[in-house]
């Protein structure tokens, strides 16, 4: 029986064939197997499904090529950085796996937006000759990007004149902020973050954690890693939609405009009192219409504090409103009395629960 009939042959009776198969089952060599199927894929007769040791051939019909896409729901692969495209490896996410394969529409945006746009900066900014991604499907879905370039902290360090992996972290939750503001908006890190249930930022010393599911961050001290790696997790049955995240915090025009600034995150002791600190925290603010900032488990802030932010930063900048949350009864007295020095109206959120 010539190699192409029993290939077809094998293929009437199973889902699915690998290439060892029929090199087991003739002798011939790897080589040789794998340019006859080549050939049967060529003349439209067979499919290949997966990579590497997940690549089996399916015969050409939709039904068997679903099936065997839906068996594959999880995915790592290594990728050289050489004119490497985001679209191109989710595409082959799509081609070679069941885990996009009907999922709601409101997820896929999530997924094909999140996953782009953290590719898309490994790609541009990590400097790195290699990323791996890996992408799976279960209760949640998961993907992680891991690159071992210049490390995320340390080139904002670098790029922004900053002394320490902390401030890079402060500038990075504040959105808008990107090293490369030819090639991109500074968004991607920001509303990634805002969408998943989790998403992890590693790299260098510091593990930056963004857990919504209780709406807070948190910063780790982990063991050092070179480059980057990112990970983002979502419920693979959640009902959260891309747009009610953009027009949360850009309106209806789609204009990145708002940020949330969590006080605590700048905290270098039990209270805030200089107005050096109030400056560390309202800097690169500039580029936003409203503010938030939230001041839980902060227990007080003093005059110079108060004064920096609620009187001069905001006499400079009339145009942007500044809206505070989770604001005690000490707080509030010392933003107040910022306030009517200068007359200036702060418009205030109610206080979150």
């Amino acid at each position: 029986m010539k190699i192409k009939e029993l290939i077809l042959k094998q293929l009437n009776n199973k889902d699915s064939i690998k290439a060892s198969e029929i090199v087991e089952k003739t002798g011939f060599s790897r080589v040789y197997v794998s340019r006859i199927f080549k050939e049967l894929r060529e003349d439209g007769k067979v499919v290949l499904i997966g990579r590497a040791n997940q690549a089996r051939y399916v015969k050409a019909e939709k039904s068997r090529i679903l099936k065997e896409k839906l068996k594959i729901l999880k995915i790592k692969k290594k990728y050289q950085n050489i004119e490497l495209s985001e679209d191109f490896v989710f595409d082959e996410i799509k081609k070679n796996s069941g885990i996009l394969i009907n999922m709601k529409k409101n997820l896929f945006d999530i997924i094909n937006y999140a996953f782009t746009e953290m590719l898309n900066n490994a790609i541009d900014h990590s400097k790195s000759k290699e990323i791996e991604i890996s992408i799976e499907k279960n209760v949640d879905i998961k993907f992680s990007i891991i690159d071992k370039g210049i490390g995320i902290f340390n080139n904002i360090v670098k790029e922004k004149g900053l002394e320490n992996h902390m401030e890079a972290i402060q500038e990075l939750l504040k959105g808008k902020q990107t090293t490369a503001p030819e090639k991109h908006s500074g968004e991607g890190i920001f509303f990634t973050s805002k969408i998943a249930d989790n998403f992890i930022i590693e790299s260098s010393k510091k593990r930056l954690t963004f857990n919504n599911n209780i709406d807070d961050i948190f910063i780790e001290n982990i063991k050092k890693i070179d480059g980057t790696r990112i990970v983002f997790i979502i419920d693979a049955q959640s009902n959260k939609k891309l747009g009610d995240i953009f027009r949360k915090y850009a309106g209806d025009d789609f204009e990145f405009s708002k940020t949330k600034v969590d006080v605590k995150l700048y905290k270098m002791g039990p209270v805030f009192i200089s107005r050096s600190q109030a400056k560390r925290v309202m800097n690169a603010l500039e580029s936003f219409k409203d503010i938030i900032l939230d001041f839980k488990h902060i227990e007080t802030i003093g005059q110079g504090f108060a004064d920096e932010i609620f009187r001069v930063w905001k006499n400079n900048h009339q145009n942007i409103n500044i809206k505070t949350v989770n604001v005690n009864e000490n707080i509030n007295f010392m933003i107040t009395r910022a306030i009517q020095k200068n007359n200036e109206k702060v418009i205030k959120h109610p206080k979150e629960k």
